[in-house]
């Protein structure tokens, strides 16, 4: 069983950067393919960046590709988001999850945060 907590979030102005870690608790940590997703209100919970548990075999959703990078740090059994040049339509709650592959599929992640509330203001 693994607990993950999201931290990072917060209120920025449109064009600036947020770091979001997600901590692992519990279970293999390096073990795992981590990702990251997240939900505008009113919008279905997207796709946003996963890597394997090296940290290799990295994807983006094509809306942050240039803009965000997804890293992680085993042992500190954490890993990261960190996104510049953000954008209104950034905003949402965003959730990392841990699961066996890097996938876009949210079905093939077996453990989730609570998620962490980024908002972008213009």
């Amino acid at each position: 069983q693994v607990q993950l907590v999201e931290s990072g979030g917060g209120l920025v102005q449109a064009g600036g950067s947020l770091r979001l870690s997600c901590a692992a608790s519990g279970g293999t940590f390096s073990g795992y393919a981590m990702g990251w997703f997240r939900q505008a209100p009113g919008k279905e919970r997207e796709f946003v960046a996963a890597n394997n548990w090296s940290g290799g075999s990295i994807l983006y959703a094509d809306s942050v590709k240039g803009r965000f990078t997804i890293s992680r740090d085993n042992a500190k059994r954490t890993v990261y988001l960190q996104m510049n040049s953000l954008k209104p339509e950034d905003t949402a709650v965003y959730y990392c999850a841990a699961g066996p592959i890097p996938v876009t599929g949210e079905a093939w992640y077996d453990y989730w945060g609570q998620g962490t509330q980024v908002t972008v203001s213009s």
